[in-house]
């Protein structure tokens, strides 16, 4: 009787229909999944990574999880050792016949480049070993040795970067010159960026030292002065839990590509802090920022501009709070100029906070989608924003930008700053029709930054009025009057509206904040409407400012009731800071 006649070959056959079948279904999800399915070629793996030198480790129980490639027959098998064409079907069940009878089947052959395995003579033992549930199986082992770590679940691209990895290292010798180096990365490509990184830091320190820089002190500087910061960086706020497929170097290539391109549609210098705050703001992998990325894109498609609520409150202290480092709490301010006489005033008050701040001033002109830049009107702007940032000892430069929604050029500006600075030419008007059309309403309502809305007056700010009413925008407006008069040295004066039913229990709030944090304060309750109050408080204890938190309401309520906040826009004559 022939072997294909016999019955253990004929259950063999059936175990081969049955792992062909897991073949084809592997095949179909890997057009869905990252995970890989071909099983890689030994020579190509050898090639990439140089691997030569070979050491015979004698007979040994290897995984066969930690099997991944092939000498010759890798286009034979998926990953999984899975039989790919039906034509095996003999060659497969001898061998499973083998595997079930007393004799039993020799070792395989193997080459083993660090953890991982690739079979010389086998891949059928193999495939049936796997089919047949077993964990290990014997082989004669030869190790080709190599300095790039090689693992069971390597893909291709995972295995090019390995390979341009030890081409970096062999060009650089990074890794001798400083041992605790690990740039790894997950992306093809990134050497050739770190290369360019190199180079150009290497190019910028012979200007600076005027001499030639051997590649060796220049991979050592750029290691320890460009790349060292910012991973640290990268370690100490934790950004790496937002993107945890990608390693330290990925992050630091990414940061330093989405920096530029920031800076480039802004028009001026982001710190590295900022642009990783808004790597992870825009492209973070956690499920809280994805349902919340989500979310927005949702209420943007269904909810008109006018009618959105802006960030949580908090969120720009928040922000600052996160880097310790910030010499000063506006380093950076936005001021928006018309191109009307009056909006210059804005600049002038921005100055005063720079001179205290040491700010830097960054100008905004939003024109027409067709207007030319270089008609005289718009050249005329940009050279007497610079001339009155020279006259006054400033670096000044006012940036263009190009939009039929105004509004939504500012508040696009406004996250790359610290404080808007702009002149109060149109404030919400007093019927509901006004306030929806408004545009500072909108800018007010949903700017990731605090604002500072300027009268026709430019005001020294020597003494502060804050407006408290113990809700959450009131508490950001509590926090920057603390640090405004604390850092300023100015005085302060706390005023709490109420009703004839209501006490003065609120106030009590600001005042044991500001006394914890070593600022003393007037404080005034008193009845009547808030608006009143307010406005009747600030010209009796002639405060030339005024600190208040944005809109409470829902923006719907904002627009048909209105607010204290638009009563007080439309009427006071001293500059005012609102916080969100």
């Amino acid at each position: 009787m022939t072997q294909e006649r016999t019955g253990g070959f004929a259950i063999a056959r059936e175990d081969f229909s049955r792992v062909r079948q897991q073949a084809r279904i592997q095949q179909v999800l890997a057009r869905f999944t990252n995970r890989p399915q071909e099983l890689l070629p030994y020579e190509d793996v050898r090639r990439a990574l140089r691997a030569e030198q070979q050491i015979e480790r004698g007979l040994r129980d290897i995984p066969l999880d930690a099997i991944i490639g092939s000498v010759g027959r890798y286009n034979d098998f998926t990953r999984d050792f899975l039989p790919k064409s039906d034509s095996m079907v003999s060659r497969w069940a001898a061998v499973k016949q083998v595997a079930t009878s007393l004799t039993g089947w020799p070792p395989i052959d193997v080459y083993q480049i660090g953890d991982a395995y690739f079979v010389l003579d086998g891949n059928h033992r193999v495939s049936v070993a796997r089919e047949m549930g077993l964990t290990h199986i014997d082989a004669y082992v030869t190790e080709i040795q190599t300095n790039i770590p090689l693992s069971p679940d390597t893909d291709l691209d995972d295995l090019i970067c390995k390979a341009r990895y030890a081409e970096f290292l062999e060009r650089t010798k990074i890794d001798e010159l400083r041992s605790d180096v690990n740039l790894t990365v997950t992306a093809p490509g990134a050497y050739r960026l770190l290369d360019e990184h190199i180079s150009v830091h290497q190019y910028y320190m012979g200007l600076e030292k005027q001499r030639d820089i051997s590649l060796a002190e220049a991979v050592s500087s750029w290691y320890d002065y460009v790349y060292r910061p910012v991973a640290q960086m990268i370690c100490e706020h934790g950004i790496l839990r937002d993107f945890p497929d990608r390693t330290e170097t990925d992050l630091y290539l990414w940061l330093a590509e989405h920096r530029a391109e920031m800076e480039e549609a802004i028009g001026w210098e982001i710190t590295k802090e900022e642009a990783a705050d808004d790597l992870v703001q825009q492209h973070g992998q956690s499920r809280e920022r994805v349902l919340n990325r989500v979310g927005q894109k949702v209420l943007d498609a269904i909810v008109p501009d006018p009618l959105e609520s802006g960030p949580p409150p908090g969120e720009w202290r928040r922000q600052r709070e996160s880097r310790l480092n910030d010499p000063c709490l506006f380093a950076d301010l936005l001021v928006t100029v018309t191109g009307e006489e009056v909006s210059w005033f804005a600049l002038q008050q921005a100055m005063v906070i720079a001179r205290r701040e040491g700010s830097r001033l960054r100008g905004l002109h939003v024109t027409a989608p067709e207007t030319d830049w270089s008609e005289p009107h718009v050249q005329y702007l940009q050279a007497r924003f610079s001339e009155m940032c020279t006259e006054e000892g400033f670096a000044g430069h006012l940036h263009l930008s190009k939009s039929s929604q105004v509004p939504r050029a500012i508040l696009d500006k406004a996250r790359w700053v610290n404080l808007v600075v702009m002149n109060m030419q149109y404030p919400p008007g007093k019927k509901a029709v006004e306030r929806l059309g408004s545009g500072f309403r909108a800018i007010i309502q949903q700017s990731p930054r605090p604002i500072l809305m300027t009268p026709g007056v430019v005001s020294p700010l020597k003494k502060a009025l804050l407006a408290y009413d113990g809700r959450s925008k009131s508490q950001e407006a509590l926090y920057l009057a603390t640090y405004l008069c604390g850092q300023w040295q100015i005085p302060l004066v706390v005023v709490t509206a109420v009703d004839a039913n209501e006490e003065g229990e609120v106030i009590e709030k600001a005042r044991a904040y500001l006394e914890n944090h070593g600022v003393t304060a007037e404080y005034v309750v008193q009845e009547g409407p808030s608006a009143e109050v307010i406005l009747a408080t600030a010209v009796a204890y002639q405060c030339d400012f005024l600190i208040m938190g944005g809109y409470n309401a829902s923006p719907i309520r904002q627009v048909i009731l209105g607010s204290v906040a638009d009563t007080i826009l439309r009427r006071s004559t001293v500059p005012i800071f609102i916080c969100n």
